[in-house]
């Protein structure tokens, strides 16, 4: 018989706020926790409004013989270990992160792998600043030749800090967390946009059912509130323009025709999953049951600032494929599915093709069961935001009940007596995945 993997941790850390307490309350009432940015100062950007992880101080969730290292880690990587950090205790967990003190489960190093989808991490403006004003040339312009090699030894480049790569690189999410709590088992690190953090439950739950770990930890963690990120994401025109003083609740409206567009966040999105096996040897309650998986790609992603260049597809087909496989793999028909949550960022067309995959997938059920979001509640957190979806999923099941201001469509449709939630997520490079997720009898 088919072992499946139990969600027996959850790690939500986002502008909601941190763990599953907090994030379900904030949930349950309708807490919007976009506001103005205050990280930086975003007088210069069309973006003022972000979903901002605050009051989190990465220090307080490190072993302090760890401390040191926190200084060279990135904020997405912070994100990571705060989220991995609670979504331990939260599991019961003794690891080699935990105070001396703590009471719990101790893991088996090498049965516990760690998987966790990561985005293109945008170097601090300040460290790149440093070094780039000392690669100018006789007119005060920018000099790749000075940026280089010249000068022996004297170029910009040499002025980063020493470890500076070691910062940056994607996977040094899951290379933190492995080190902190001692994880020797299989560890993987994957890039998919939005559907980062859903493709690693996926790989973290095939990990378990071949046998080759007990635990894992996985999701996914990403910022993009930085000078970098918001660049880029202004240039893929994934965001909408917003000032400081306008009503988030009035621009990013998921599935509504006259929703403005899309909003930035940051998220940390970590779950333990372990086999039922597992979890019931060492008397754990869990949240709920992952029964399927589904991955795809789409062959046209849909680049809101390609729109005059590259055709695309009405419908997500990698989404709808995603969805198709995941039902195939529990081995469900759509009447099985009580809920939808997926991305739904506000961006008019994407929210549309989003809504074609899951019709084409569902079919009529898709008019018939409540369709829930977070991105108009966090914004787009990216690789960590499909983590945050499995984390809300796990406690629609857990709870028996559906926050009102997660439901973006069908707001009508039954909401309780909930027995299995999809949970779905394109992303801006076409990536797609979905999973079936079961409630506890």
């Amino acid at each position: 018989m088919r072992s499946h993997s139990l969600i027996t941790g959850l790690g939500p850390v986002c502008a909601l706020g941190l763990g599953p307490d907090a994030f379900w309350q904030s949930l349950l009432q309708g807490t919007i926790g976009i506001k103005p940015i205050e990280s930086l100062d975003p007088s210069g950007f069309h973006v003022q409004l972000a979903g901002e992880v605050r009051d989190a101080k990465i220090r307080d969730f490190v072993p302090k013989t760890y401390r040191k290292a926190t200084k060279v880690m990135a904020r997405d990587t912070e994100l990571a270990v705060i989220a991995a950090k609670i979504a331990a205790d939260d599991a019961g967990l003794k690891t080699r992160g935990s105070e001396d003190d703590a009471e719990g489960f101790p893991l088996d190093p090498v049965r516990t792998g760690c998987q966790i989808g990561a985005g293109l991490i945008a170097a601090e403006t300040e460290e790149l600043a440093r070094a780039v004003v000392s690669a100018q040339d006789e007119q005060g312009r920018f000099s790749m030749d000075g940026w280089g090699t010249e000068g022996q030894g004297k170029s910009g480049m040499n002025n980063l800090p020493p470890l500076w790569l070691l910062k940056y690189l994607p996977n040094m999410l899951a290379c933190h967390v492995t080190i902190i709590h001692g994880l020797e088992g299989p560890s993987n690190t994957i890039m998919g946009a939005e559907a980062s953090a859903l493709l690693s439950i996926g790989e973290s739950a095939r990990v378990i059912e071949r046998g080759s770990a007990d635990i894992c930890f996985t999701g996914g963690a990403e910022s993009r509130i930085n000078h970098l990120g918001l660049l880029r994401w202004e240039y893929a025109a994934r965001l909408t323009p917003v000032t400081q003083d306008e009503d988030p609740a009035s621009v990013c409206k998921p599935y509504q025709p006259d929703s403005r567009g899309g909003l930035i966040g940051e998220s940390g999105g970590m779950l333990v999953i372990e086999s039922e096996e597992h979890a019931k040897a060492r008397d754990a309650s869990a949240y709920a049951r992952i029964i399927g998986f589904g991955a795809a790609q789409t062959p046209r992603p849909y680049i809101p600032a390609t729109e005059s260049m590259r055709a695309h597809d009405e419908t997500d087909r990698g989404l709808s494929a995603s969805i198709s496989h995941a039902m195939r793999d529990a081995g469900i028909e759509p009447d099985d599915i009580d809920a939808v949550l997926t991305l739904g960022i506000g961006e008019p067309t994407l929210d549309q093709m989003e809504l074609g995959a899951i019709t084409e997938a569902l079919d009529e059920r898709s008019s018939t069961v409540p369709i829930v979001s977070l991105a108009h509640l966090t914004g787009n957190t990216m690789a960590g935001h499909a983590g945050l979806l499995t984390a809300a999923g796990a406690l629609c099941l857990h709870n028996q009940q559906i926050p009102q201001a997660m439901i973006t469509r069908n707001p009508d449709a039954p909401a309780s007596n909930l027995r299995r939630v999809l949970v779905c997520s394109p992303s801006l490079g076409g990536q797609a995945g979905a999973l079936v997720l079961e409630r506890m009898s």
